[in-house]
């Protein structure tokens, strides 16, 4: 069972992550995106971008070194063995661009217990160099109770 007492603990912000143009194409090839500002440096460009423009749920790879904290906390006491993926939402300032030095700030916003299962809900918001907010992850898992 998740500890209900972390619901509302922020957790420390990240080290900065430097956003290159090979992972955003990475990225984009994985979720099969087509978009050319995703790829061509010059299409991006065009758009009015200084460089390639990241998928918007690129935000997931900054996120998950907010998750990452958490899941090892041991005040929280999440068996990782029993997570499943319950929920995931992006709500975008802007547009993460190749060049962005990022980081993230983590809130538990939620615990909530459903008969052995547990629920937890997180805010992770992300800046950008000037501490101005890109995007906010929101993500939901459910730990499953015991055997």
């Amino acid at each position: 069972m998740v500890n209900p007492n972390v619901q509302g603990k922020k957790y420390p912000e990240t080290e900065p992550y430097l956003v290159g143009r090979e992972k955003i194409r990475e990225f984009a090839k994985a979720v099969f995106s087509t978009n050319p500002i995703n790829l061509d440096v010059f299409a991006a460009q065009a758009a009015g971008y200084t460089d390639l423009v990241a998928p918007p749920t690129f935000a997931v790879v900054i996120q998950e070194r907010s998750l990452n904290a958490v899941l090892s906390d041991p005040e929280a006491d999440i068996d990782f063995s029993r997570v499943v993926h319950g929920d995931q939402r992006f709500v975008a300032s802007r547009a993460i661009v190749a060049g962005d030095e990022l980081t993230s700030v983590l809130t538990v916003a939620s615990v909530k217990s459903l008969g052995a299962h547990s629920m937890i809900t997180f805010n992770t918001e992300i800046f950008d160099a000037k501490k101005e907010l890109v995007s906010t992850a929101i993500s939901t898992l459910v730990v499953r109770g015991g055997e």
